[in-house]
C-alpha cells in the first residue's frame, strides 16, 4: 500500500476532493499554510493500494494546475529616499507538491 500527501493550494482543493471522491477514493483533508507567500494550503493524504498510484496521480495533476498570479512586493529604493513602492512581480502559484511512502499497516475502525 502506498500513501499520497498531496499539498494543494487552497483554491484547487474543493474540486479535487470532488473528483478523488467521485473516482472512489477516500480523502483525509488537513489544512496548512506554504512558506514562501504564506497564502492557505491544503494537505491531502490518500492510501491506496500501489496499482492504483498512477490513476490518483492522474487526477491529481489534472486538478491542481499551476498558473501565473501577480504579487506586490515592497522595494525600497535608494533614489527614492527610502520610501516604500508597491512593485507587481508575477509568480507560478497553485499546481501540487507530491509524496508517496510505503504504508506498512492500514486499518480503517
Amino acid at each position: 500500500m502506498k500513501l499520497i500527501f498531496a499539498i494543494v493550494q487552497d483554491e484547487d482543493s474543493p474540486r479535487l476532493m470532488a473528483e478523488l471522491n467521485n473516482s472512489g477514493y477516500r480523502v483525509t483533508k488537513l489544512n496548512s499554510s506554504g512558506g514562501f507567500l504564506r497564502s492557505g494550503n491544503t494537505t491531502l493524504m490518500i492510501v491506496i493500494n500501489e496499482e492504483l498510484m498512477e490513476e490518483v496521480l492522474g487526477i491529481i495533476r489534472k486538478f491542481s494546475s499551476s498558473r501565473q498570479a501577480a504579487i506586490n512586493t515592497s522595494l525600497a529604493p535608494v533614489s527614492m529616499g527610502g520610501s516604500f513602492v508597491p512593485y507587481p512581480v508575477e509568480i507560478v502559484v497553485g499546481g501540487a507538491t507530491i509524496f508517496v511512502v510505503n504504508v506498512e499497516h492500514f486499518e480503517k475502525i
